[in-house]
């Protein structure tokens, strides 16, 4: 009886402290939210709803992932550049939110009309060759090559 009575307290005190280690990140993650949530908004001047589509243990890595690449000055693209990129790949996604964002902040950036349009054209331009060469199996080894011998040339030309 008491071997068993020992066992039960074992495994109260294994559920309690568990119960413990499974609450307190929980608590730290939420504290993280509060705190990028309130970062957010000092940054952007109020938090969009796309941070709330996020569970809170994600606030914090996600916000930390744009402020540290998107909105860092100090990365080696520029923010125009950035931009128009985000918009290249969301109209390939295609991702209308995204289109929208990527081309607003692209213009913020500084980003002419021609610019927006030549970025929307190379995206348009890369996925027609890559449907061209994936769907007619083109040997990767053998266009590498082709590729390394034109850049060649033209770097040969350009001496």
């Amino acid at each position: 009886m008491e071997k068993s009575n020992r066992t039960l307290k074992s495994l109260v005190i294994a559920a309690g402290v568990g119960a413990i280690f499974t609450l307190a990140p929980a608590k730290a993650e939420d504290a993280s939210a509060t705190a990028a949530y309130k970062d957010i908004q000092a940054t952007l001047g109020s938090v969009p709803a796309m941070f709330k589509t996020l569970p809170d243990v994600a606030v914090a890595g996600a916000w930390a992932e744009i402020k540290g690449v998107q909105l860092n000055p100090n990365t080696a693209l520029d923010g125009k550049t950035k931009e128009l990129m985000g918009l290249a790949v969301a109209a390939q996604i295609p991702c209308q939110y995204c289109i929208y964002f990527h081309t607003e902040a692209a213009r913020l950036n500084g980003a002419s009309d021609e610019e927006i349009k030549e970025a929307i054209a190379m995206a348009a331009i890369v996925r027609h060759w890559s449907t061209m060469l994936n769907g007619s199996q083109v040997d990767l080894a053998t266009f590498k090559k082709q590729t390394d011998d034109v850049f060649a040339a033209v770097k040969a030309k350009s001496q």
